[in-house]
């Protein structure tokens, strides 16, 4: 019975049916994310991109993978729209229209190894269950292959466009770095944004700082097999930066620390004057109704939930999450002392976007 005052909206049939319909595909879509990641896994969308059309006996021989294995994920791939099926010649082709955003080939436009990130998350879904219960985090310590991902999604992007396409976002910064600077990273990861721009700018000298020591560890046996002298690594919090820069950069990574605020005043302690913070971060607003029908809304909340949002508190930390976007990042940099800040995007990346700031003047 409803209560008094209020009128219960009836039922539209049509509106009901069409939405139980959107319900079933998102079942049928996050099974085709979990196929679609461990055929990322398993070189499968390569291999098959790279074969004439060929019988799941063939795709599991090329591939050195086991058949029953493989002809079970060839028919999700079918039936999912991702392979094309010859019933009488019992073969299996990738379109090269489908390659072209499922192998590695496709660099940054490979989507395919996003779907990781899918599986990833429900690792921790009881954890996250419980904390809707209890409130508080989900550590860090519970992902992880989180750090190994990243690296591995993060170094097709940045090998692709860091020097040519990012780095020119801010104006005269390339010739700095040739004529030779001092850079930092912060929350470096395992390291690889310093690494390609030390083999870049062999003039410049670049330190990458995280908290992650297995991070650190990986980066500094990166940089030994690469034989780069001018880049260094350091594993510490994001709020004790010791000596300054002329750059600092964050790619992917404020929105998620337990204490943003203070990092970002760190930051901007540590630059020099006509020092400039690059900072790339999520292509999003503050504000829900603004982020109703952005290419990868659903995406943003659920990563937020299941690692952005929680990691963050279950440190007592801010937890951030989707509530960083476009206009907490201005508000926050300009706190922490940053008066000019321009924001610009990548052609082809909705998912990012770069603030250039500077200390002082006005925004």
């Amino acid at each position: 019975m409803s209560s008094p005052g209020t009128q219960q909206t009836p039922l539209d049939p049509a509106r009901q049916e069409a939405f139980a319909g959107e319900v079933t595909d998102v079942l049928n879509k996050a099974a085709l994310a979990l196929l679609t990641s461990v055929g990322h896994q398993c070189g499968l969308f390569d291999t098959l991109a790279a074969l004439p059309p060929s019988t799941s006996a063939g795709l599991a021989k090329a591939a050195d993978l086991d058949e029953r294995y493989v002809r079970e994920w060839l028919g999700g791939m079918v039936v999912g729209g991702f392979v094309v099926y010859d019933p009488d010649e019992r073969t299996y082709r990738l379109p090269p229209e489908h390659a072209a955003s499922l192998t590695s080939a496709a660099g940054p436009d490979n989507l395919a190894g996003m779907m990781q990130y899918i599986a990833l998350m429900g690792e921790v879904e009881q954890q996250i269950v419980r904390c809707f219960h209890e409130g508080g985090g989900v550590p860090y310590s519970a992902y992880p292959r989180f750090q190994a991902l990243q690296a591995q999604e993060t170094a097709r992007v940045y090998d692709r466009v860091l020097v040519s396409t990012i780095v020119p976002l801010v104006p005269g910064l390339a010739e700095r770095l040739r004529d030779g600077i001092d850079a930092l990273d912060v929350g470096t990861g395992q390291g690889h944004a310093p690494l390609v721009l030390a083999r870049a700018f062999p003039a410049s000298r670049f330190h990458g700082l995280d908290q992650s020591e297995d991070g650190i560890t990986a980066a500094r046996a990166e940089a030994d097999r690469a034989g780069l002298g001018n880049v260094r690594y350091t594993a510490a919090d994001s709020t004790a930066i010791t000596g300054t820069y002329d750059l600092i950069t964050a790619f992917d990574v404020i929105h998620d620390l337990a204490r943003p605020a203070e990092t970002l005043s760190a930051i901007a302690g540590a630059l020099r004057d006509g020092g400039t913070f690059l900072m790339g971060d999520i292509a999003a607003s503050s504000r829900l109704e603004q982020n109703i029908g952005h290419p990868f809304g659903p995406a943003l909340y659920g990563f937020s939930v299941f690692y952005c949002m929680t990691t963050s508190l279950s440190t007592g930390g801010a937890g951030l999450g989707t509530a960083w976007g476009r206009e907490t990042a201005l508000r926050m940099l300009t706190e922490a002392g940053f008066g000019q800040v321009e924001v610009k995007s990548v052609e082809g990346d909705p998912i990012n976007a770069y603030y250039i700031a500077t200390k002082g003047g006005s925004s």
